[in-house]
């Protein structure tokens, strides 16, 4: 099995793909990376990678060969991670209810536009206690701005949730009242893989204040250019990669 990650998605290195991937470079977690506008390499298929990361990257670039290869990687002991955007799960240009993946990840998709937009306050809650979640201070949560609608599966655990408030400014005070709640983080299993599910985006817009995160600033460069992130919210991606691909770190 190729240690590496296998990352796809996220635009392009010199884009939103830079937040992933300075966090993976920032903690030496060693990846492989297939740009949104094309599809994986001849090679894909002849290597199973220790983790899949799937981020805005369009169901139709896959092959059916491609897919399927992702399916049996996963049920070998793979992991498998989607994260939320327009291209993620139906969003937008994502699709992927119909793809064979939708069966191994943890959630259930719509088979419509999913994506939730939030211009008031939508905070994010811990609801269950997990590796991934460990020494993060969710007492203080980060807002995030949207979000994919999708449904745990049965069997399947939720770890975190986004919860929707209205806010009103009544004289010189805010008033803030809850709204509604969605799943945020899920994780499961298929076969002998870890499977994870996270609805909303590592990067702009969708990340909003959580890549911010933090006590004290990571800048981590990335090719050509960098970035300049929260240390929490650094940490929280560098858990989610290392228990979903069952990755050592010293």
């Amino acid at each position: 099995m190729n240690p590496r990650i296998c990352y796809l998605g996220d635009d392009h290195l010199a884009g939103a793909a830079a937040y992933l991937a300075g966090i993976m470079g920032h903690f030496g977690l060693a990846y492989n990376y297939v740009p949104s506008a094309e599809s994986p390499p001849p090679a894909f298929r002849t290597e199973r990678h220790a983790a899949y990361v799937i981020s805005d990257y369009p169901a139709a670039r896959f092959a059916e060969a491609d897919a399927v290869h992702i399916c049996d990687s996963v049920a070998a002991g793979s992991g498998l991670l989607m994260i939320g955007g327009w291209e993620s799960f139906f969003g937008r240009l994502g699709e992927y209810h119909q793809s064979p993946l939708a069966d191994v990840l943890p959630v259930t998709m719509l088979a419509e536009d999913d994506r939730r937009n939030c211009a008031q306050p939508c905070l994010i809650q811990k609801v269950a206690e997990h590796s991934i979640l460990e020494g993060l201070p969710w007492e203080t949560p980060p807002g995030i701005g949207g979000f994919n609608a999708v449904t745990p599966k049965p069997g399947a655990e939720m770890l975190l949730r986004a919860v929707q408030f209205t806010a009103c400014l009544r004289g010189e005070s805010f008033e803030f009242a809850r709204q509604g709640e969605s799943p945020l983080l899920v994780v499961g299993a298929h076969g002998q893989g870890r499977t994870a599910a996270l609805a909303t985006d590592v990067a702009p817009h969708w990340v909003s204040g959580w890549v911010d995160w933090g006590e004290r600033r990571i800048v981590q460069e990335v090719g050509s250019g960098f970035i300049e992130v929260g240390n929490w919210y650094a940490r929280f991606f560098r858990n989610l990669l290392v228990w979903t691909g069952r990755i050592a770190q010293e």
